[in-house]
Order: C-alpha cells, then sequence, then structure tokens
C-alpha cells in the first residue's frame, strides 16, 4: 500500500508559477513510477506528466516546455514545477503511483492522492 499526499496548490495569476509535492509513504517510492493528472470542473481527469523510477519523463504536449516534472527518492517526493501557468491550467491536480513503467492512462495507476486545487486568474 502506498500513501500519497499532494500540496502547493493555491490562487495564481496567469503567467505565474507554482510546485506542487506529492509526499508518498509504504512501500518503497523509489520502485514507483509516479504520475500527475488533473481534472478541471465539468471535464474528464486527464494526463499531465509522469517520471519513471528512472527519472525518464513523458509529459502531455499542452504542458511540455512550461511543467516539469522531478522526483528526490530520498525524501519520497514527486514534484511537479509549473511556470507559465494559463488559466486553462485550472484543475484540481493528482498525484498517482504505479509499481511498473511509466504510463499515460489515469486506470493504469494503482494509487492515488487526494488532490490539490490550482486556480490560475486571467
Amino acid at each position: 500500500q502506498v500513501q500519497l499526499v499532494e500540496s502547493g496548490g493555491g490562487l495564481v495569476q496567469a503567467g505565474g508559477s507554482l510546485r506542487l509535492s506529492c509526499a508518498a509513504s509504504g512501500r518503497t517510492f523509489s520502485n514507483y513510477a509516479m504520475g500527475w493528472f488533473r481534472q478541471a470542473p465539468g471535464k474528464e481527469r486527464e494526463f499531465v506528466a509522469a517520471i519513471s523510477w528512472r527519472g525518464i519523463t513523458y509529459y502531455t504536449d499542452s504542458v511540455k516546455g512550461r511543467f516539469t516534472i522531478s522526483r528526490d527518492n530520498a525524501k519520497n517526493t514527486v514534484y511537479l514545477e509549473m511556470n507559465s501557468l494559463k488559466p486553462e491550467d485550472t484543475a484540481v491536480y493528482y498525484c498517482a503511483a504505479r509499481s511498473q513503467f511509466i504510463h499515460y492512462k489515469d486506470y493504469a495507476y494503482d494509487y492515488w492522492g487526494q488532490g490539490t486545487q490550482v486556480t490560475v486568474s486571467s
């Protein structure tokens, strides 16, 4: 079992930055691929970024060049650095873990955090 707790969300103006954190506890964090997903009101949850246990990263096109996913296995934490934020980035952001290679589908992930709200004002 893996427990995930996100933090770092908030209200920011367009063009601003936020860094989300996801602290993991339970099983060996370094063995897990980690992903960030988001869900805006009235929309389905969508993939944002993922990082393998080796540090290989994958991003959805809309955030490439603006968001950076990273992990610190010593701290059991994964981060999502978000720059040049846009109003369309407004959503609840979730981190997720799976025990195999990285994946961009939410159904492939076994463990989920409770989410953190990101609101970008125009």
